[in-house]
C-alpha cells in the first residue's frame, strides 16, 4: 500500500474519510471504483484519487453514492457530529 506523498488539498472536506474508511475495509481503489460505476458514476482512478486528495470536488449525487458503497453517513463523511 503505497502513502500519500501530496499535501491534502482544500477542494472537498470528505476525501481523507474516503480514503481511511476505504483502507478500513480493505478496499481498493479499483473495487471502490467498480462500485461506483455500477451506481451510474462515472470516476476514473486519477479523479478518485483527487477526491481522496482533496484536489477535486464532489458533487452531491457522489456523496451519496460514496456513503452508500463505504457504509459510512454522509455526515460523518462531512465531519458533523450530531
Amino acid at each position: 500500500m503505497r502513502t500519500r506523498k501530496q499535501q491534502l488539498g482544500s477542494r472537498n472536506i470528505v476525501g481523507k474519510t474516503v480514503e481511511e474508511r476505504r483502507k478500513a475495509l480493505n478496499m481498493k481503489q479499483k473495487d471502490l471504483l467498480t462500485q461506483l460505476q455500477i451506481k451510474g458514476i462515472e470516476i476514473n482512478s486519477s479523479g478518485l484519487s483527487k477526491i481522496e486528495g482533496q484536489l477535486r470536488s464532489v458533487n452531491d449525487y457522489e456523496l451519496k453514492a460514496l456513503s452508500e458503497i463505504l457504509d459510512i453517513g454522509v455526515n460523518e463523511l462531512l465531519g458533523i457530529e450530531k
